[in-house]
């Protein structure tokens, strides 16, 4: 049972982080899995401990990383990214719920893609009010702050699911009262 809960909670992260960053989980989880018995993939998701997929991701990820520290580029690569990264939480959280067995795929799939997606369109909606702001000087370090949550939040998800579970908990509790809040904020001053 708890085994269950924990590849749950690991995939709810990873999803989670592919939000951010859609080839660096992917890339993490296929390392890990590669070189580590911390992650098992079964078929077909497996795929991603081939070379040649490794090789892939690593040229994604470098792309992704530089396009996204270009004010304007990053919103294009982020209207990109609207496929790729919920995309990459499905496959994450399929392959890595460790309960696809027990579990109807297309409801992994399903929760990898939400989870994702909704994290990229947080990072999406807000990216252009950073452009604004900062006029554009402001981007290349939010897109490293989002690049190291990532990597992070992958990390943890593999290493300790639990505690990720219970950080994703608490930051969307945090993101729903900053947006009940400020909700009410604006329905007060209309």
């Amino acid at each position: 049972m708890f085994e269950a809960f924990s590849n749950i909670a690991s995939a709810f992260g990873l999803s989670s982080a592919a939000g951010l960053n859609a080839y660096l989980p992917l890339l993490v989880v296929a390392l890990t899995a590669r070189y580590t018995d911390k992650i098992a993939l079964n078929e077909p998701w497996n795929i991603l401990t081939n070379g040649w997929v490794i090789g892939a991701l690593v040229v994604l990820l470098i792309i992704e990383m530089l396009v996204d520290k270009i004010p304007a580029v990053d919103t294009l690569n982020d209207g990109i990214q609207t496929i790729g990264r919920p995309l990459a939480g499905a496959v994450l959280f399929a392959g890595t719920s460790g309960v696809i067995g027990e579990m109807n795929p297309a409801l992994a799939l399903i929760a990898g893609l939400l989870l994702a997606g909704g994290v990229h369109t947080a990072k999406s909606v807000t990216r252009p009010a950073v452009t604004t702001l900062t006029g554009g000087a402001g981007n290349w370090f939010v897109s490293i702050v989002e690049d190291v949550v990532s990597f992070f939040t992958a990390i943890f998800a593999i290493i300790l699911p639990v505690l990720m579970a219970v950080l994703l908990a608490f930051a969307f509790i945090l993101l729903a009262w900053v947006l009940n809040k400020r909700r009410r904020g604006k329905a007060i001053s209309a």
